[in-house]
């Protein structure tokens, strides 16, 4: 039986043109107070599930306070923020009253926790110094750009307090769409129930053709035209609407969007949608929650990390000379804000870039002479042919052959040479004490003892230090095995 927001909601999708196939069952679950999908009978790919109308979604400009946040300049994440901010404020006098009863106040993800919770929680996991920097940058975001603008909604101002700001954010972040180029990013009722599943989604959000569309674009990646949930990197802020009319209108863009089925569902399983293919740090930061097992989890570790592990062996200035060098080579780890860093894929596997790094450092002084001579005919290759000349003026390889040599997988056991391997196993016990003095065993032990539901910020971010930890022993594993087979090569 329907619970009253159910019903509620389901009485506004009829009544706001939303079309929500018989097949499919809301269900909505007390333990949880989430809303789940299911399928009723058997649906077969390319079935349409369900009939969604622009109108019916909330964006900027379908949002009572259009004015203020065009005339504010506010775009992307920012602006959808406070159109949802407005419309919440509004209670039952808005549009999406009902919708809005099918949704949490707020989402469960890190940026809503206390500062307590994130500092003993994901303490030395990936998030934590990116939950703070959110956290940061969003007072920051809110003082400048909302503050400002309460009296200008003529309702109760503790509807955009920082705090009910943080809440509506969580929503947008993890609920969003890209609905088209003219209405943007945003909310999407009933597209927004379909919980995830990494690589085995049945449903896809996508667009469907205009009437006047021809067979021109036949041979376009089909792709284009399905839906994308908000990306990582988040639109601007703010924009200048100046140069644009607010009664722009959308052209040829069909009115409404589609959900079509994508892989066969058994009768009374639930029916998913995808987040897309994401690691469990990412799942966490901006849905909630975490999946076991996920092998797009990875690990990474601090180029600061990597300098202060050679400190405890070699002079600042040395190291300093060895990094100098390898930038010359124009190597370069991931960058993020004012970070950089390298990989740890799931499997264990060092990023190739840290890797030539280490190489370079554990070079012996001939070796580097030689190279750093060499620098201006190497600079100019490509990454792969830079470290096969590397690997080659490093010498004493008799099995290494440049022909041989097909990709970074190829040149990996060269480059992991016995010094290069004992430094990855001192990275990896170094960047493990970041998680402080409770051992694996240990979060294993209570992850055992604790569920989903009754302790979901502990259980989720145990799933996330477990699965990081793990990958720093499979990286222990993975230099220590080459480590060995390097002991009786003369490499360096």
């Amino acid at each position: 039986m329907a619970t009253k927001r159910l019903r509620s909601f389901h009485r506004w999708m009829r009544s706001n043109g939303v079309e929500c196939s018989d097949a499919l069952a809301l269900v909505d679950d007390p333990s949880t107070k989430s809303i789940s999908v299911l399928s009723i009978s058997d649906l077969s790919e390319g079935d349409l599930v369900a009939t969604i109308p622009k109108s019916a979604c909330l964006t900027m400009l379908t949002c009572g306070a259009r004015e203020v946040i065009e005339t504010a300049g506010l775009a992307g994440v920012l602006g959808l923020t406070v159109a949802l901010m407005y419309e919440r404020a509004l209670g039952p006098a808005s549009q999406w009253y009902d919708y809005f009863g099918v949704l949490p106040e707020r989402e469960c993800v890190p940026l809503v926790w206390s500062d307590e919770e994130v500092e003993s929680l994901l303490a030395g996991t990936e998030l934590d110094k990116i939950v703070k920097q959110d956290k940061q940058f969003m007072s920051e975001d809110w003082e400048e750009c909302i503050e400002p603008l309460i009296g200008s909604f003529n309702l109760g101002a503790d509807s955009f307090s920082l705090e009910n700001y943080f809440s509506a954010k969580t929503l947008v972040s993890s609920r969003a769409f890209e609905i088209d180029e003219y209405h943007g990013y945003g909310m999407v009722p009933l597209a927004d129930l379909f919980n995830h599943k990494t690589g085995a989604e049945h449903v896809h959000f996508t667009r469907p053709e205009s009437d006047d569309e021809g067979d021109d674009d036949d041979d376009e990646d089909d792709d284009d035209d399905k839906i994308s949930d908000l990306s990582g990197d988040e639109q601007s802020s703010v924009v200048d609407h100046s140069t644009s009319s607010s009664d722009n209108t959308e052209g040829d863009n069909p009115a409404a969007l589609e959900m079509i089925i994508v892989r066969h569902v058994n009768a009374g399983s639930e029916v998913f949608n995808t987040y897309g293919y994401t690691g469990n740090a990412a799942l966490l930061h901006r849905y909630g929650f975490t999946e076991p097992d996920n092998q797009f989890d990875i690990v990474n570790i601090e180029l600061t990390l990597v300098l202060k592990c050679c400190s405890s062996q070699f002079s600042k200035q040395y190291t300093k000379s060895r990094l100098s060098l390898w930038r010359k080579l124009n190597f370069s780890g991931c960058t993020s804000q004012n970070s950089e860093y390298f990989e740890v894929s799931c499997n264990g596997e060092p990023q190739f870039e840290l890797l030539t790094l280490l190489y370079i450092i554990y070079l012996n002084e001939k070796s580097f002479d030689k190279l750093g001579t060499m620098v201006d005919s190497l600079v100019n290759e490509d990454d792969l042919s830079c470290a096969i000349d590397l690997i080659s003026i490093g010498g004493g390889n008799c099995n290494f052959k440049k022909d041989s040599i097909q990709d970074a997988n190829d040149l990996n056991k060269f480059l992991l040479t016995k010094s290069v391997c004992k430094a990855l196993v001192m990275l990896a016990d170094l960047r493990e004490s970041l998680y402080g003095s409770v051992s694996l065993k240990d979060d294993e032990k209570k992850l055992k003892e604790c569920t989903p539901v009754k302790d979901r910020k502990l259980y989720h971010s145990l799933v996330l230090r477990i699965s990081e930890r793990r990958i720093l022993g499979r990286l222990r594993d993975y230099a220590s095995k080459f480590g060995s087979r390097n002991k009786k090569r003369k490499i360096l």
